[in-house]
């Protein structure tokens, strides 16, 4: 670890060894060591950053960024690029004949030669009002008999489903703050809408959609791998968690007020899942019974914490040497040989039994009670994590539909981390659940390639998508 030009551990060293030799006073002495260990514990926190931690990348301002390497190539798409370019509708809403000014043109017969067409493709963003009159026919002794009214058309006036999918669109996919959401229904449309109707309509997406909460849950428990992560957020300014369980076909999000167990079992899928789950090693998911593999993506910046503020030589080795496994089963198609993957285990052994001498574990001398396990520095807690879980580190490289990192669940959690970051909170538990449930609808439906707009308008229309009927 070092500060500017001073080498910190070197100067702590020394300060450390001066207090033993010199006569000082105990209060004093203890002074010194309380001020020796708060300044190791604010440049440990001044050390983080996005690389070598937890730390988002927007939270890391002022990181190194690697310069782009010189391709000589102009910027822009390239020589064989497809491309796109805005195209002809084949059938206009209008079309505006232009006529020839004759007196305009040299005077002589004409034949009809057809036109040249130009489109101008613009939006008319306009409300439309659908009024239905149900026929009245009142008999002989004075009775009304009233034509029956559609199914969904039950009150004198009343929102469609365009209105609500298009709110709860703006609200809980575009995380448009309501207020804004109302605005814009109002001056764009001229249709009064209050921020409780918009809260109204996500409730009804929530109802809507108990169903396909059921059946997601269902398909991700019948799935051969899923990945798992939770982030913390903030309900009614209390901490609380979200967690996810998801796959490349299918995302479930849940609101809880507890990051461990007991949210899990709630979720009711990691209880009765018995295939490949794919998590951080956040020891409450070694509760399950499953088979586990570990994200390479935390492991690298945890190796790289430790070389830069523990100067541990074997972390920066073993960062070089996940980095180069992963690369090698890339190219071999996702899945190493027999042979190959036994000599990277070998050398992932080696390499750690060469840690353990730079890295030992803390001696007895070094417990201050006497009870429990003798606290041990971030370096050893990581070595110690690679060297018992050698297997659910490495599982990657022997089995293909195992990735290197759990980056799954992280892109299907990032969206909350936004919302958190426009709205500063979830008002109650009640919001957050609307949002998850909602959010699992529009993820999963996005990755069978149905579009969130169309996801909507079939929600409220009271349909499932195809893919869910497959």
């Amino acid at each position: 670890m070092a500060g500017s030009k001073i080498d910190v551990n070197s100067t702590i060293s020394k300060v450390k060894e001066l207090l033993t030799t010199e006569n000082l006073s105990p209060g004093l002495k203890a002074s010194i060591e309380a001020l020796l260990l708060l300044v190791t514990i604010l440049l440990d926190r001044l050390g983080l950053n996005s690389k070598n931690s937890s730390k988002p990348p927007s939270a890391d301002p002022n990181r190194a960024k690697k310069a782009k390497t010189p391709t000589g190539r102009k910027p822009g798409a390239q020589p064989g690029h497809a491309g796109s370019t805005l195209l002809p509708v084949p059938d206009p809403d209008e079309t505006i004949p232009i006529p020839i000014d004759r007196t305009k043109i040299p005077v002589g017969q004409y034949q009809d030669g057809g036109y040249e067409a130009r489109q101008v493709i613009d939006l008319d963003i306009s409300r439309f009002v659908t009024e239905w009159q149900a026929q009245v026919l009142i008999d002989s002794h004075g009775v009304r008999h009233v034509a029956p009214f559609p199914e969904r058309v039950t009150r004198p006036v009343q929102y469609g489903n365009g209105v609500k999918a298009n709110s709860v669109y703006m609200s809980q996919y575009q995380l448009i703050p309501y207020g804004r959401v109302a605005e814009h229904f109002q001056e764009q449309l001229q249709i009064p809408v209050s921020n409780g109707s918009i809260g109204n309509f996500n409730q009804e997406a929530y109802d809507g959609l108990e169903r396909f909460e059921t059946w997601v849950k269902g398909r991700i428990v019948q799935s051969y791998l899923v990945h798992a992560d939770e982030t913390g957020i903030n309900i009614g300014g209390k901490r609380s968690w979200i967690h996810n369980v998801s796959t490349d076909s299918y995302t479930y999000l849940l609101p809880h007020i507890k990051r461990g167990g007991e949210a899990m079992d709630e979720m009711g899928i990691l209880p009765e899942f018995h295939g490949i789950i794919c998590h951080d090693h956040w020891k409450p998911y070694y509760n399950y019974a499953a088979i586990h593999a570990l994200c390479n993506a935390h492991h690298l910046r945890e190796l790289e914490r430790a070389w830069e503020q523990d100067g541990q030589q074997w972390a920066k080795q073993m960062a070089k040497l996940l980095v180069e496994i992963n690369r090698a089963t890339q190219a071999a198609g996702g899945r190493l040989e027999i042979m190959e993957s036994e000599l990277y285990r070998k050398r992932y052994r080696d390499l750690l039994q060469e840690a353990e001498k730079e890295c030992p574990p803390p001696k007895e001398t070094d417990r201050k009670g006497r009870r429990g396990k003798i606290p041990r520095s971030k370096s050893r807690n990581l070595l110690e994590r690679l060297r018992d879980f050698e297997s659910d580190t490495l599982r990657f490289m022997d089995d293909a539909r195992v990735p290197f990192s759990n980056n799954q669940a992280e892109r299907d959690l990032r969206m909350t981390k936004v919302q958190q970051k426009i709205s500063g909170c979830f008002r109650s538990m009640e919001g957050a659940k609307i949002f998850c449930r909602i959010r699992s609808y529009l993820s999963t439906c996005r990755k069978h390639g149905v579009s969130a707009s169309t996801a909507l308008r079939l929600l409220f229309e009271g349909k499932d998508p195809e893919f869910m009927s497959a």
